[in-house]
């Protein structure tokens, strides 16, 4: 292997020590927990009682080595600065996340998605090796076989009980300068999910490629799929991070062009369509509100805002208008499942918009079957949607909150499904268990956090601590 380019004025060993000093600082019988100022996470949780573990220094690009298509990463690097440096190279992380201030480090212990996951998978399926600091305050090389192989396939979706990432080597995969992109509607759902399974199988339509794939339905009615290809030429370029909003687009135009700059962030500029919730998309507002706020973090600073002073809730309450429960959530449905599922939706939840993004675990390189990942145990062959929805319902008379998030648990398990874990969940300890690997969690958790210095996973994802 040619020798990694090192991005220069990155210590890494400089903050791994310091992060194993700020670990040391912790007292006995105190929980060990990140001293993170930044979160994508839509889980409250109580705050900590000790200072948390110093990882100022592990937000960088430690190297891109572009014969290899590889890079060295540190845990806290986001995917803006992680994009920054390989597109320089012509070369991007086989997935990318739709947010800019997601970590790689947090995309593989909380899982992330976006339009390649259809060939590529989950970001965690492209990563070598990593080096995790345990609950027991080691750092350990963690690969596919070896020692450390049971740490490896129980990190993704152990949301940080495990440990943490400080350094992670993952593949990169060669990119065009532009992304063209094709719209196409669907008026029925089973029209939809036989077009997805076709394009998982063929990666084509209608006689193009199609590298990226996702899709918004507005209802049962009306649904697009983006089929996206990367190409070295577009007769023009849309920009979505002005006055025009990206997903009204696919209302407009069947055929669009994106650099590839652009097209990776998106969904970035309007959080989706949240930002609607803050008046960013009113013709007014929008030319006033500086361009460099136009972004899912600061959009999500304000949900903490509303979250810890209840501004909104409280002017509601003045006005008479029923309080709202919070559903926030990612949920992956077996493809066969996927209209069904979009018709109770529309029913039972109503709301609207909602995003696609079909998702199959990488075929291996390799004779074998695909790698078990077992905290979120997808079926390998199995063609799977993921299905966003995000915003606030009305809590009926007679209701309580959590209600339509409980029920949105049972009918996603009722599929055959999952979701993730960055929002609210509401499982007994048992469901959660079967769900989410409970077993090889455990042993994984008494070996390398025998001292349970960490907090649970369960405690985390459902008991919010």
């Amino acid at each position: 292997m040619c020798a990694v380019r090192v991005d220069h004025g990155v210590d890494h060993d400089g903050a791994v020590d310091l992060l194993r000093r700020s670990y040391a600082a912790v007292p006995a019988g105190e929980t060990v927990r990140l001293a993170k100022r930044t979160s994508n996470l839509f889980r409250p949780r109580s705050a900590p009682s000790a200072p948390g573990l110093n990882v100022s220094g592990l937000g960088g690009v430690i190297g891109v080595d572009p014969e290899a298509r590889t890079a060295d990463v540190q845990g806290m690097c986001t995917y803006e600065r992680l994009v920054d440096a390989t597109l320089a190279h012509g070369l991007m992380p086989l997935v990318v996340p739709q947010l800019r201030t997601i970590t790689l480090g947090g995309a593989v212990t909380g899982l992330g998605i976006e339009s390649t996951s259809f060939r590529h998978g989950l970001p965690h399926e492209s990563v070598l090796e990593m080096d995790v600091l345990t609950g027991a305050g080691e750092i350990v090389a963690a690969r596919p076989d070896g020692e450390h192989a049971d740490l490896f396939a129980a990190f993704p979706n152990s949301l940080g009980s495990l440990g943490y990432a400080t350094r992670l080597r993952i593949e990169l995969a060669p990119v065009r300068r532009y992304v063209a992109l094709r719209n196409v509607r669907f008026t029925d759902l089973a029209a939809l999910t036989d077009a997805i399974g076709e394009i998982t199988a063929t990666r084509s339509w209608a006689g193009e490629p199609v590298d990226a794939m996702d899709g918004v339905v507005f209802s049962p009615g009306e649904a697009y799929l983006v089929l996206a290809t990367f190409t070295d030429d577009a007769p023009q370029v849309s920009d979505y991070t002005g006055q025009d909003i990206y997903y009204r687009s696919l209302r407009r135009l069947t055929r669009d062009w994106l650099s590839i700059y652009d097209y990776l962030w998106r969904w970035d500029t309007d959080w989706f369509w949240c930002s609607a919730a803050f008046g960013v998309q009113h013709p007014v507002v929008r030319r006033v509100w500086p361009a460099r706020w136009r972004r899912s973090d600061v959009y999500h600073r304000l949900v903490r805002l509303e979250h810890r002073h209840q501004v909104a809730a409280r002017i509601d309450r003045l006005r008479g208008q029923p309080a709202r429960e919070r559903v926030v959530q990612d949920v992956e449905i077996p493809l066969e499942g996927m209209a069904d599922f979009l018709h109770w939706f529309a029913r039972e939840v109503r709301m609207s918009p909602v995003w696609l993004c079909p998702l199959r675990l990488r075929e291996p390189a390799g004779p074998g079957s695909a790698r078990p990942w077992p905290l979120y145990p997808l079926s390998p062959g199995q063609n799977y949607v993921n299905i966003g929805f995000w915003g606030t319902v009305p809590i009926a008379e007679g209701a309580a909150d959590g209600d339509v998030n409980r029920l949105i648990e049972r009918a996603v398990s009722d599929m055959g499904g999952h979701k993730s874990l960055y929002s609210d969940a509401y499982y007994d300890r048992q469901a959660f268990d079967r769900l989410y690997g409970g077993e090889t969690w455990r042993a994984v958790k008494d070996r390398y956090d025998p001292d349970h210095r960490l907090t649970g996973l369960y405690e985390k994802a459902v008991a919010r601590r």
